[in-house]
């Protein structure tokens, strides 16, 4: 029996992406099952699916004859608590990961969501700002290349920097060049507390300057996100971690620049008085998402430009990543919506990518943007990928 008869099955109805189905879908429970799964394979496009929660984002593929799907890749391969470092399947959901007093501090904004997923996805949530992003936390990994090759790369100490950087390179990359099996991370331990203190900001002008002044103030946030719904006032808020005592400490400070009050101290690391919103991406179902990157002195222009074109923001203002929503129609409407606060974001020295929306807004506006480094990387995707099997037509460019 061949690994394609024994690890897939016929696809469903409900196995599609973007659209598009599938022939088949198969799911292997080791990178070894994995690679003699995408050799047997030759020849066939493939999309990787982990939970799910972001197949529908990026563009159409072209084509698609099988469905990977990591559900049974999953489990921490080993945890080395005195090194803070962990290697874990990539088909993990990130919220089943417990390791003790230490952390894989990922947030997870969209429930369900796995290890490859994240990292394939480069999505961080709002604690970012001083942990990195999975870019940052990701010391190692272990590919499937497109022509069934293991490849490996860092390694299980954090300083290790033997070897050309696969980490980096598939972080972000969408699947596009090959399949991730397992990830090494750099961990951080447990803040014994925590705080969150939030203030009604205002107008753009206002929150720019709370913004500003918690910045530079000395209490290293962990986070500092905004909601700016339009019609609605600005809210900030901004969580601490750390020792009880410094917690309080560093709590009232902010509450005293932002004029709100400090939210009840976590335990085990618990982030206790975050408001509702803290974390969730501001997209309806089957709206349109978007993520935009301005530099920090720039997040009051974006919020009263999506302010203008209707847009919610939420995100990271201590790091100058936002995440935008709204209703996917009318089309003509949400796409000119796109088009204008991209224009914003652009004239900020900024971008703006739309990571997911419904077909008529997919072919209305202009999903990526300008991408400068657009040939180089179709170079990279012509040398994984030359057959253009995983993921064909999914990222920027049709790459």
């Amino acid at each position: 029996m061949t690994a394609i008869d024994e690890l897939s099955r016929p696809a469903t109805d409900a196995d599609v992406v973007g659209g598009v189905p599938a022939r088949r879908v198969a799911a292997p429970a080791s990178t070894d099952q994995a690679a003699a799964l995408i050799a047997e394979s030759a020849g066939q496009a493939v999309v990787v699916r982990g939970g799910g929660t972001k197949i529908e984002w990026g563009t159409p593929p072209d084509r698609l004859d099988l469905i990977i799907d990591t559900h049974r890749l999953t489990g921490v391969v080993e945890h080395a608590a005195g090194d803070l470092i962990a290697v874990v399947r990539a088909g993990t959901p990130l919220h089943e990961l417990t390791l003790g007093d230490q952390q894989l501090a990922l947030d997870a904004p969209l429930p369900g969501a796995t290890v490859g997923g994240t990292v394939a996805a480069n999505l961080a949530g709002p604690r970012r700002m001083l942990y990195g992003t999975a870019r940052d936390l990701l010391i190692g990994i272990t590919v499937v290349r497109p022509d069934a090759v293991v490849a490996r790369s860092g390694g299980k100490v954090v300083k290790n920097v033997a070897g050309y950087d696969l980490g980096k390179l598939f972080t972000g990359s969408y699947g596009t060049l090959g399949l991730i099996t397992e990830c090494v991370f750099r961990l951080h331990p447990r803040a014994p507390a925590a705080a969150t203190v939030t203030c009604r900001a205002g107008d753009p002008d206002r929150a720019g300057r709370l913004l500003a002044a918690v910045r530079s103030a000395q209490v290293a946030p962990s986070a500092l996100e905004v909601d700016a719904e339009p019609g609605q006032e600005i809210t900030i808020a901004a969580l601490v971690e750390g020792t009880p005592d410094g917690v309080r400490a560093r709590a009232a400070t902010l509450s005293g620049l932002l004029g709100g009050e400090p939210g009840k101290p976590g335990v085990a690391g618990g982030t206790g008085g975050t408001p509702p919103w803290w974390g969730v991406l501001p997209w309806p179902d089957g709206g349109v998402g978007l993520k935009i990157g301005v530099p920090l002195s720039a997040v009051p222009d974006v919020l009263r430009a999506a302010a203008d074109a209707g847009v919610r923001i939420r995100g990271s203002a201590g790091t100058g990543v936002l995440f935008g929503g709204l209703p996917g129609e009318p089309a003509r409407a949400a796409a000119d919506a796109v088009a204008a606060l991209r224009t914003a974001a652009t004239l900020a020295s900024g971008h703006l990518v739309v990571l997911t929306a419904p077909p008529p807004v997919r072919d209305l506006a202009d999903m990526w943007g300008p991408v400068p480094g657009l040939a180089l990387m179709r170079r990279v995707k012509d040398r994984f990928d030359p057959d253009r099997r995983f993921a064909p037509g999914r990222f920027v460019g049709g790459i």
